[in-house]
């Protein structure tokens, strides 16, 4: 287990006790939280530092806002879960308010990012086949290379990550991949007339905040519209104000058929995911074919309605903006040849780090948390930078100053 000189001893058996009785599925950076505020978190040893993951990006309205925190301590004093089986009073004035808010005539109320794309797969089937005339068991969803939707087995089936995909065969059938960002290889795949949806992200976040170029998507949306497919964006990550828009789709004016949305739903307090779209194709669903005992339950809805007025009240999205280009700006004046490539929109933000003196980009995130910042490699050349949307220009250039010393200390 990886440790450093300055960890205590309540550190060390937290990170023991995962170690021997939790599943090694994740491989965590050594730090032990345990209290969090706006940019803010802090270790069991008392110590602050920057978190520039946000958990995901699902705590994009900050640390235990006090405003989503009293929606929750609230309600969960009223009534927490009734299941679908009953009516409960807030369910609807959530969806009301989540229709309205993105634009949309229904709301499929799910628990985590992975159901919310499940969910979404099994609609674009059913709309194939009970409006579009595909023949059953016949429908097609186009997915791209270095896509990250979650890590369900249909899920992993069309991943082209060794590490979610090797071992978990037989995969699900029912997915084409094509190069991400390639709209020739997207109108090619569109030539088969079994094509039931095009599920993307704006920006792959896992892959590396990798951002396709302008008018990729707008024009991905078109092609869509005119071979009769569906548009799928998940926004799970992008969304909620994360990249300087509500939605990484404003940025080029596209509206998908279907919207999937999660993380900062609830503002990192309690999982809430969604799936919004038309009548035409919501309604595909009839009761008995989808469901989930927690979803839509009256916790998550008021959770949700005061995580995304947050959002609005506080103009995250514009903050976001403001803030990434700033952040941006302040990282390019790094004078390490360790950094390839600086890249991101709004607070999603990535270095692509070349590995030097036998230090790659886990080492950088080593000194950063020594440094009081902390951030997750992925795919091991790359550090994202997803810092709460409520920072402020102090806390980005002391952030920002922290990254600069941190990677050229490395150097010397």
């Amino acid at each position: 287990m990886e440790t450093m000189t300055s960890t205590g001893k309540k550190a060390a058996q937290s990170m023991e006790l995962e170690n021997k009785y939790g599943a090694h599925n994740y491989h965590p950076l050594p730090v032990v939280l345990e209290r969090g505020e706006g940019v803010y978190v802090w270790d069991v040893d008392g110590k602050q530092y920057f978190d520039f993951l946000s958990a995901y990006s699902a705590v994009n309205q900050g640390h235990c806002h006090p405003k989503i925190i009293n929606a929750l301590t609230t309600q969960a004093q009223k009534l927490t879960l009734t299941s679908r089986a009953f009516y409960n009073d807030s369910l609807g004035e959530y969806e009301k308010f989540i229709t309205e808010y993105f634009g949309y005539d229904k709301v499929l109320p799910m628990n985590t990012g992975a159901e919310a794309v499940e969910t979404a797969i099994k609609l674009c089937r059913k709309w194939a086949y009970q409006k579009k005339g595909i023949a059953e068991n016949m429908a097609k969803i186009i997915t791209c290379e270095g896509n990250f939707h979650g890590r369900t087995t249909t899920i992993v089936s069309f991943s082209s990550d060794p590490d979610s995909k090797n071992g978990f065969g037989p995969y699900t059938p029912g997915f084409e991949q094509i190069p991400y960002n390639d709209i020739n290889a997207l109108k090619k795949a569109l030539e088969d007339k079994n094509i039931a949806g095009f599920l993307v992200e704006p920006i792959q976040g896992e892959a590396g905040v990798v951002v396709p170029d302008a008018g990729y998507l707008s024009t991905a949306a078109e092609l869509c519209k005119k071979a009769n497919v569906l548009f799928i964006a998940d926004e799970v990550q992008t969304g909620i104000s994360r990249t300087g828009r509500l939605l990484a789709v404003n940025h080029e004016n596209v509206k998908p058929d279907m919207l999937i949305l999660g993380k900062a739903l609830s503002g990192g307090v309690y999982p809430i995911s969604a799936v919004l779209a038309s009548d035409e194709i919501m309604l595909c669903i009839k009761p008995g074919e989808h469901g989930s005992t927690f979803g839509g339950n009256p916790l998550a809805a008021k959770i949700a309605i005061a995580a995304l007025e947050v959002v609005h009240d506080e103009k995250l999205s514009e903050n976001a903006a403001a803030m990434g280009e700033l952040f941006r700006s302040e990282l390019k004046k790094i004078k390490s040849d360790r950094v390839e490539t600086i890249r991101g929109k709004g607070l999603l933000n990535a270095i692509v780090i070349k590995p030097k003196n036998g230090k790659g980009a886990w080492d950088v995130c080593l000194a950063l948390r020594d440094n009081g910042l902390l951030a997750k490699p992925t795919h091991e050349h790359i550090i994202r930078f997803a810092p709460p949307l409520v920072i402020n220009k102090e806390q980005i250039l002391e952030a920002a100053d922290i990254i600069k010393r941190t990677i050229e200390g490395l150097d010397k």
